[in-house]
C-alpha cells in the first residue's frame, strides 16, 4: 500500500512557527536608511549582518575558552572549528562593499554622521577574546551602563589564548608564571618561553592534543588577519587615506592592525621547526 505524501501545514492561528523562531519580521524592519541613495541600504544591511556574525563568533570563542578552562578539549576544538566557518562567512560579508568607488560611498557617507564600526560593542568583545585589550577601549561606552559593564567584565576575564596557555601549563608545559598571571586588562604580548613551548609542540608528534589545539588557534588567527586585510582594502578603495568615520584614523589605523597577528608565538615558533 502506498501513502500519499504529507502536505506541509499552511494554516496557523497566529504567526508562523518560522516567524516565532527566527523573528524575521523584526530583523527585516531594523533597516532605517537616512539618505535617498539606494546604496545605503546595502551598506546598512551588510553592517547588520556583520554584527550578527560577531555575535555568534563571540559565542563560539566563549564556549571554547570555558571548555579549555574545564579541560574539555574536544568541546573547545569543535567550537573553534565552527568559528572558522563563521569567520569565513563574516569575511565574505565584505564583498558587497569591497568595490565601492569614492563617489558611491560619498553619496550616503554623510548619513553615518559620527558612527563608526570602531564603536561596535560586540566587535570589542571579540577583540578582547583575542587578547587585544586596553582599558581605554571602554571609554566610548560610558553612556551605556549595561554595555559598559559587560565589556568591563570581558576586559578583566581571560581571553581565548590565555585559557589555551593555562591549559598547556596544566599539561606540564613550561608556561611562565608571569604569563599565567599577567595583567589581563592589557594587550597580550609574545613571550620567548611560550614560543619555546609551541616550538616543542610543532617539532614533535603532529597528532598530539597540543598540536591540534595549536592548529585550531592558528586557523582562527589566520582568518582574523584576513578580516583585517579585507577591511583595509575595502576602506582604501572607498575613501583612500581620508579621515575615517567618527574621526578615526581610517586607513592608517587599519594598516597597523593588518600588520599584527593574534596568538603571536604560534607564528614565530614556525620559523624554528
Amino acid at each position: 500500500m502506498t501513502h500519499a505524501p504529507m502536505a506541509p501545514t499552511v494554516e496557523f492561528e497566529g504567526t508562523t512557527p518560522y516567524e516565532d523562531y527566527v523573528r524575521a519580521e523584526v530583523l527585516t524592519n531594523l533597516q532605517k536608511p537616512l539618505s535617498d541613495d539606494p546604496g545605503e541600504m546595502v551598506f546598512l544591511v551588510t553592517t547588520q549582518v556583520m554584527e550578527l556574525w560577531f555575535t555568534v563568533v563571540v559565542h563560539e570563542w566563549e564556549t571554547a575558552a570555558r571548555a579549555l578552562r574545564e579541560d574539555e578539549l574536544p568541546v573547545a576544538l569543535v567550537a573553534l572549528k565552527r568559528s572558522t566557518y563563521e569567520l569565513a562567512a563574516l569575511n565574505s560579508s565584505w564583498e558587497p562593499l569591497a568595490h565601492l568607488t569614492p563617489a558611491q560611498f560619498n553619496s550616503y557617507r554623510a548619513a553615518l554622521g559620527e558612527a563608526s564600526g570602531f564603536q561596535s560593542a560586540t566587535y570589542r568583545r571579540l577583540e578582547f577574546l583575542l587578547g587585544e585589550k586596553s582599558p581605554a577601549m571602554l571609554v566610548p561606552y560610558r553612556g551605556a551602563p549595561r554595555v559598559h559593564a559587560e565589556l568591563e567584565k570581558a576586559l578583566h576575564a581571560p581571553g581565548l589564548y590565555d585559557e589555551a596557555l593555562a591549559w598547556l601549563a596544566r599539561r606540564g608545559h613550561a608556561i611562565p608564571a608571569a604569563v599565567l598571571h599577567r595583567d589581563l586588562t592589557t594587550r597580550y604580548a609574545g613571550d620567548p618561553a611560550v614560543e619555546d613551548v609551541w616550538h616543542r609542540v610543532y617539532a614533535g608528534d603532529q597528532n598530539t592534543d597540543e598540536c591540534r589545539l595549536g592548529e585550531a588557534l592558528t586557523e582562527v588567527a589566520e582568518l582574523v588577519w584576513r578580516w583585517r586585510n579585507d577591511h583595509l582594502v575595502a576602506t582604501r578603495r572607498a575613501m583612500g587615506a581620508k579621515v575615517g568615520s567618527g574621526g578615526s584614523a581610517g586607513v592608517a589605523w587599519l594598516e597597523k592592525r593588518a600588520g599584527k597577528h593574534v596568538f603571536p608565538e604560534l607564528w614565530t615558533a614556525r620559523s624554528r621547526v
